[in-house]
């Protein structure tokens, strides 16, 4: 990875000139040193694409080994990367992520609104791309009716310059994707910087040169009443799935492939059972065709007066136990090794307790709270960004470090455990505590709204009133 400071030193950029590259072999060069393998890896697990598919039957004949089309050759994968990537996804963002500013209202009304439904469902696809690329990436931008939007970008598309080899700041960040151009494929190349981006074009000759169809180039990050302006930040946000920028995959791929390789095997197996193999004694000059064929025609065999000759058939004995042994040995390791929740277990009885249930969760929620740590600083990231452009529109002054984000787990519950353990805290902690640990609270503040219209008007409930009222802990 080459950083901001070396390509000031190998003077491949300069500040004279808006952070433009003035090399075309250092963009090359951070496209050919950009390793996607894992990421489309990752994503072709996920879409049920295992490496079993692949897979191709051989034998020799003459020294020279040969594809063998007529063997059966069953290839099932099996979808554990879906499985466990949408059960970390689910688990961690299946429920929107709350903003909240206490002591300004008017800034977290006016953030919910401008990144609204929206976001919910943008952070469920940076999760799981993520999960299954190791990291993905957030582009904010301002489009040309002056609303604050974003996108997501695939990070098989973007090479990060960091000013150092820590990872700290974000210098610049190149994009670059196939367009076409007169028929044919060519690389378009986007350098963002704190201040500008600017647009290049592969030519004929393979290098890269100013694209002369954008009319301003380099340009600045938005326009507001016709005057270009720049974030002063890179307007790229990353989500990353750990430290390391791993994919969930990484950490149990071998046991998948393991897995749907046996499951293969087995299935190839039993179609080869399906018919007997027959043992030809003293007619060693027969043509097996031929046999065969008298045999299916005929249902009867000649045989000699010789001793020894004859017809024998060979059974095959499939360890069926020890096939099963150890494919459950692997489901288990892939659910160990995932991280996830394999909710075939039957160790917890039909009601389990809810410390039984949190025991169950607690792979899926080390795993989920890694990431939870990684989104969170993303998502100030992206707070930084909406706050500049709610101070621009709304001409205010507002703080994105006082607004707090909740991330807020889904997991099955005991409800009736629950609601009792609610029930026994009236008068230990406060009544907006328990009602936001009540299993059928889904908004704290509006259902606070419904008690106190309740309070005040008690007949528009009806008889059932005091029995939803106490069932919410009130």
């Amino acid at each position: 990875m080459i950083t901001w400071n070396e390509l000031i030193k190998l003077k491949l950029i300069t500040t004279a000139n808006k952070n433009m590259i003035t090399d075309s072999a250092i963009i090359k060069d951070l496209i050919n040193e950009h390793d996607t393998s894992k990421m489309v890896e990752g994503q072709r697990y996920y879409n049920n694409e295992a490496d079993i598919l692949n897979r191709k039957q051989y034998f020799y004949k003459d020294g020279v080994k040969i594809e063998d089309n007529t063997k059966p050759n069953h290839r099932i994968p099996h979808n554990w990367q879906k499985l466990l990537v949408d059960q970390k996804v689910s688990y961690l963002v299946g429920k929107p992520i709350v903003f909240q500013c206490k002591m300004q209202k008017e800034y977290e009304d006016r953030l919910n609104l401008i990144l609204g439904e929206e976001w919910d469902d943008t952070l469920t696809e940076l999760a799981k791309n993520s999960s299954n690329k190791g990291a993905e990436w957030l582009h904010v931008y301002i489009n040309a009716e002056g609303k604050f939007k974003f996108i997501i970008i695939p990070a098989e598309e973007v090479v990060p310059i960091y000013d150092t080899s820590l990872q700290e700041n974000l210098e610049a960040i190149l994009r670059y994707y196939l367009v076409q151009v007169n028929g044919r494929d060519r690389i378009r190349v986007e350098w963002w910087t704190r201040e500008t981006v600017t647009y290049y074009i592969q030519a004929d000759s393979g290098e890269f040169e100013l694209d002369d169809t954008e009319p301003v180039n380099p340009a600045p990050h938005f326009y507001y009443n016709e005057v270009g302006y720049g974030w002063t930040k890179v307007p790229f946000i990353e989500f990353p799935n750990n430290q390391e920028r791993n994919s969930d995959l990484k950490f149990y791929k071998e046991l998948v492939d393991e897995y749907d390789l046996n499951v293969s095997d087995l299935a190839n197996n039993l179609a080869d059972v399906q018919e007997i193999i027959t043992i030809l004694k003293g007619y060693e000059s027969t043509d097996l065709a031929e046999f065969k064929e008298n045999l299916r025609y005929y249902k009867a065999i000649k045989v000699s007066g010789e001793q020894g000759s004859g017809v024998d058939k060979l059974e095959l004995n499939i360890p069926i136990e020890a096939k099963k042994e150890l494919l459950d040995r692997l489901e288990e390791n892939i659910f160990l090794f995932g991280q996830g929740v394999n909710m075939k277990t039957d160790r917890f009885g039909n009601s389990p307790s809810g410390v039984a249930l949190k025991f169950l969760y607690s792979l899926l929620d080390l795993k989920a709270s890694v990431m939870e740590r990684k989104f969170r600083k993303s998502v100030k990231r992206l707070l930084w960004f909406t706050t500049e452009y709610i101070n621009i529109i709304d001409k205010k002054n507002y703080d994105n470090t006082e607004v707090q984000v909740t991330f807020r787990k889904t997991m099955i519950t005991n409800d009736k455990e629950n609601v009792e353990i609610a029930k026994e805290s009236k008068g230990i902690i406060s009544d907006e505590t328990i009602i936001a640990n009540h299993p059928w609270t889904e908004d704290v503040t509006e259902e606070l709204d419904r008690i106190k219209k309740q309070d005040e008007s008690p007949d528009d409930y009806g008889s059932l009133g005091g029995e939803v009222n106490a069932n919410t802990a009130k």
